[in-house]
């Protein structure tokens, strides 16, 4: 049974940081492929950026230069550091868990593959 946990969002003033982070439990974050992404209300869901289990990353165009994802293998955690934070980056975040590796080449959530926590508030 996977299970993913987001923490460390909140307020933030524009041009602010904040780091997100995502406990995993039932699957290792050293594998396959790991991600974030975000929906903000009335929004669409959109990808940010993934981390394949060889270490290479991948971003969104909006969030490049702004977002750095990497892991903490040792605690079994993903991170999410944000810099720069502006308005339009409000959103509900999200950690994805993709075991078959495609939203690493595509960024798309897919609700039928892959897996996702609940979700954790962040409000610039």
């Amino acid at each position: 049974h996977v299970q993913l946990v987001e923490s460390g969002g909140g307020p933030v003033q524009a041009g602010g940081s904040l780091r997100l982070s995502c406990v995993a439990s039932g699957y290792f974050v050293a594998r396959s492929c790991m991600g974030w992404f975000r929906q903000a209300p009335r929004k669409e869901r959109e990808g940010l950026a993934a981390l394949y289990s060889d270490g290479s990353v991948k971003y969104a165009d909006s969030v490049k230069g702004r977002f750095l994802i990497d892991k903490d293998v040792a605690r079994n955690k993903l991170l999410l550091h944000m810099n720069n934070l502006q308005p339009e980056d409000t959103a509900m975040y999200y950690c994805l868990a993709d075991p078959s590796g495609a939203y690493f080449y595509t960024l798309k959530p897919l609700s039928e593959s892959n897996y996702w926590g609940q979700g954790t508030q962040v409000t610039v």
